[in-house]
């Protein structure tokens, strides 16, 4: 039997590199964000049937438009990609966004983002100002989208005052019943 024997500082490069790479693979959206905490959490129903639990993250306190931020979504129901895709591309037109050549491009990139949900699983989206966001599926990065005003817009789905939901809005960003 022949015996191979590696150099040590070749062993330890290997070590790093594997070390290194293990790291990146099991790597989640929580390395955008050094020091996230959770900011607050709420429930979209319809109809009475919870359709995913929400998770709002941030290093900065309240999240701002200024700090990252990280929007986790737990579905528990199952949901086709092409329904969160054109549920989002509604809200996007209500609050405002009537450029249908721009819907139609934000819309790839969401499908590219996006896929069919079953219950359990999670979508969690980065917000990174000025750069746009990332789409992490169950801990792992699905896509990126490098534009600036889809991320805001997307976001404000959810956090905007005239969301559709102000109570998950405000169970989201910690607030009372008082404010808006």
């Amino acid at each position: 039997m022949r015996t191979t024997t590696v150099p040590c500082s070749l062993s330890l490069g290997i070590a790093l590199l594997c070390g290194l790479w293990a790291q990146t693979a099991s790597a989640d959206w929580r390395g955008e964000i050094p020091g996230a905490t959770q900011v607050g959490q709420g429930q979209f129903t319809w109809f009475g049937l919870v359709v995913y639990e929400a998770h709002l993250w941030s290093a900065a306190g309240a999240p701002g438009w200024a700090h990252a931020f990280a929007l986790e979504l737990v579905y528990r129901r199952e949901l086709s990609r092409d329904t969160l895709v054109q549920a989002s591309l509604g809200e996007m037109r209500r609050l405002g966004t009537d450029d249908e050549t721009l819907l139609a491009d934000w819309a790839s990139e969401m499908r590219q983002a996006f896929i069919d949900v079953r219950p359990g699983q999670r979508i969690t989206g980065v917000y990174l100002p000025s750069k746009g966001c990332r789409f992490y599926v169950d801990g792992k990065l699905r896509h990126t989208v490098t534009d600036a005003r889809f991320a805001r817009e997307f976001f404000s789905i959810w956090l905007d005052p005239r969301t559709r939901n102000p109570e998950l809005r405000r169970d989201l960003l910690g607030l009372n019943g008082d404010e808006p």
